[in-house]
């Protein structure tokens, strides 16, 4: 089977406020694209790889859904409440599902994401009230059969995943989203949730300790795809 033959890979990231998911995203695409099944580009721009790697984030990820994601994370749909928020969400992933992500799959890209389905579970489903058979119906609509091969569930406590965000804030010179301003408690229901969903779906699912370094977490991430996906990280599943 040749490199354009290979089917599409779709690698989502999931987890509370300050688990990391930006760093180690960024941190898997070089180093996939940096294997030994990398190659060099070619002269009509091709991807340095020996398969393309996609890189996005939800809510975002086409030009219309980066324009929902300004509006949510401002707190813009708060007042209307969660299930007003997950209408929006889903609107924003219908986007980008169509622009980018199937797109993307269909050219046999690995496609790394930010956040998908799950989060919209968590946060509006089990740490904002909506009813999960409501959600549900919602993703069957707007996802259908795009479901990601492997999630990886950043795992961390939240008082910790908290205090990463209000710093990276500061550095940036600014105050929290509108989901890093709920109280501790909304995000210990975020955390469990996260646990809940990949216990409940451990084929999908790989639990990852975001507690350690940038480092220690990233060699963990590649031993979770190496062992779930051989093929895509060959040099890693021959050292475990």
């Amino acid at each position: 089977m040749t490199v354009a033959q290979r089917p599409g890979l779709f690698i989502t990231f999931e987890g509370g406020e300050g688990a990391g998911k930006s760093t180690q995203i960024a941190r898997l695409a070089a180093r996939l694209r940096a294997g030994p099944l990398a190659r060099p580009a070619s002269r009509e721009g091709a991807p340095a790889g020996g398969r393309e790697v996609v890189t996005t984030r939800e809510p975002g990820g086409s030009p219309r859904a980066e324009q929902i994601r300004t509006a949510l994370l401002a707190g813009a749909a708060k007042p209307y409440g969660p299930f007003a928020e997950a209408l929006l969400f889903s609107a924003a992933r219908l986007d980008h599902l169509e622009t980018l992500i199937r797109p993307a799959l269909a050219r046999g890209a690995v496609v790394l994401c930010d956040r998908f389905s799950d989060s919209t579970r968590a946060y509006q489903g089990a740490a904002g009230g909506v009813d999960p058979e409501t959600l549900a119906a919602l993703e069957r609509v707007v996802v259908g059969a795009t479901r990601p091969h492997l999630t990886l569930v950043l795992d961390l406590p939240p008082e910790v995943g908290l205090a990463r965000a209000r710093a990276r804030d500061r550095a940036g010179a600014r105050g929290p989203d509108r989901f890093e301003a709920e109280a501790l408690g909304f995000h210990q229901r975020l955390r469990a949730a996260y646990r809940a969903i990949a216990e409940a779906e451990p084929t999908r699912c790989a639990v990852i300790d975001a507690h350690g370094s940038p480092d220690a977490v990233a060699q963990a991430i590649r031993a979770a795809v190496a062992g779930r996906l051989p093929h895509l990280m060959p040099e890693a599943s021959d050292a475990a």
